[in-house]
Parts: C-alpha cells; structure tokens; sequence
C-alpha cells in the first residue's frame, strides 16, 4: 500500500528502503574510496627510511592512525557485507536502519582518523605546538562541516521526524488505534 506520510513522496515501505538504500551506497562509494587511499597511504608509511627517524611518541600516534584507518575501512565497507547477507530475507528496511548507524559510526571513526593523520604529519612536518593549533583548528571545521551544518539544517529546516521516525510512529499508532 503506497502513502504520502505528509512526506510528498508516495511510495511503499519497500520502495522507500530501496531509494535509501541506493542513496546510501552512492554515499559510501565516496567514503569508501577516500579512506581506501588515506589507509593504503598509511600502510605504506612504516616502509620509509625515515621512519625509522620517527620520535617514539610519533610512532605511537602512527600506531593509533593506522588502527583507526583500519576501524573506518571495515566500518564504511560493513554495510555492504550486511546488505549481502541479508539479501533476500525481506529485511531491506531493517538493513537501511543499521546500514545508516554503521554509516555515521564510519564518519565519526574517519574523524578521528583525519585528525590523527593530520596530528602525525604537522608533528613530523613541523616539530613545534603550531602542529596542536593546525590539527586543533581543522578538527573543528571538519566537525562543523559533517556534523554541525547538517543538523543546524535539520533544526533550521524541518518540521516533521525522519522518515524512519514516523514510520516508527505510524507503526505505533496503527498497532494501538490511538494517536
């Protein structure tokens, strides 16, 4: 059965899971590969000759990037892995669900590994505090540009719930008879 929800879009259940569903993969493509680079960047970083030079605190903050540069990858790619093998069990709109929570758990995850990285090159590039300012500085715009301006749109913008929150609601409200 097609609605609207107030939504202006009429589509069933199903097709709502599969547009989500390709507009999250179109958003993974992108995160994906970025992060593909910036971890095989981060791999080939130990077979330096200079990094033998590298102070030991340098090392360690090598150490924590290349693990959070492996945290993100299998965080971005999960979603695909959970799509697969869920693939024909009729569970597409809990697999969007998930699949976004995984999504945004793989952004903040890239955060953490941008700043590391960034943190480990102005460190090596600049021996001096100025490299805390830099990182410090474009930490904040990146929090500003994943995460601020959005929900700043969100609360500027909107006036009803995400489209999985009234599904949730007119789950509720059909299940009790009540609004």
């Amino acid at each position: 059965m097609s609605e609207t929800d107030g939504r202006g879009r009429e589509e069933t259940q199903e097709e709502r899971a599969d547009r989500q569903w390709t507009e999250l993969l179109q958003e993974l493509r992108v995160a994906q590969t970025g992060v593909q680079i910036l971890f095989g960047f981060l791999l080939a970083v130990v077979f330096q000759s200079r990094f033998e030079d590298l102070a030991p605190v340098d090392r360690d903050i090598y150490v924590v990037t290349v693990m959070l540069g492996a945290a993100t990858a299998a965080t971005l790619i999960g979603p695909v892995s959970y799509h697969r093998l869920l693939t024909g069990r009729r569970m597409k709109p809990q697999t969007v669900i998930w699949a976004s929570r995984m999504t945004v758990l793989g952004l903040v995850l890239l955060f953490c590994t941008m700043c590391s990285t960034l943190l480990l090159i102005m460190r090596v590039a600049l021996h001096n505090q100025v490299a805390l300012w830099l990182v410090g500085a474009m930490a904040l715009w990146f929090l500003a540009c994943w995460f601020l301006f959005p929900l700043w749109a969100i609360a500027k913008g909107r006036s009803g719930p995400r489209e999985d929150e009234a599904d949730d609601e007119a789950g509720a409200t059909g299940a009790s008879g009540r609004t």
